[in-house]
């Protein structure tokens, strides 16, 4: 696991604007926390990815307070940083190259939201072969009203999240259990 790739997504000061409502998983960010710390002390390679909004009054707009890092995250000098405009870490971005290069290693992809842009890149990476970890405790997810106007529950949007990438996308597991494997 010393070569696998931690990717961190969308760790933006815009995801506590109130527009995303009610969420779960409040231990999130301290696993996200816990990961890229054992990076950091292991020398492994870490990729920060950064939404860059393009809708107008999107939070996460260049130039905007929303667009930073959150603190606890941030990318340090040297980390790898690669700015997307769209859900997916792959789609307009040099990620696929720079992981190519690196020689396909597994990634470990946590962040938010887990039913938007994790799960995009997520699907993603495994469509271009990548083989993908998924730790679900280091994702939080939000309420989510559905076309008939059902509200879904931020747990149940992740947990049913969670069940359709398994398997066939990503192997869904635990904080606990990557960081295991890496000692």
């Amino acid at each position: 696991m010393a070569d696998d790739v931690l990717v961190l997504i969308d760790q933006q000061k815009a995801m506590r604007h109130p527009q995303w409502g009610p969420r779960n998983n409040p231990g999130a960010e301290e696993n996200i926390g816990r990961l890229l710390a054992a990076w950091r002390m292991g020398g492994a390679p870490i990729v920060h990815v950064k939404h860059d909004g393009t809708r107008p009054g999107s939070p996460f707009r260049p130039g905007h307070e929303g667009n930073d890092f959150l603190e606890p995250t941030a990318p340090r000098p040297g980390e790898t940083v690669v700015a997307k405009r769209v859900h997916s870490a792959f789609i307009g971005t040099d990620l696929t190259m720079r992981l190519e290069a690196m020689g396909r290693p597994r990634l470990v992809i946590c962040g938010v939201l887990l039913a938007n842009s994790v799960e995009a890149s997520v699907r993603n990476a495994a469509n271009l072969g990548f083989t993908v970890l998924l730790p679900g405790d280091a994702c939080w997810s939000c309420d989510k009203r559905d076309l008939t106007g059902r509200l879904w529950p931020a747990e149940d949007v992740h947990q049913l999240t969670l069940a359709l990438l398994d398997g066939e996308y990503a192997t869904v597991t635990t904080t606990d259990a990557v960081l295991n494997a890496k000692t």
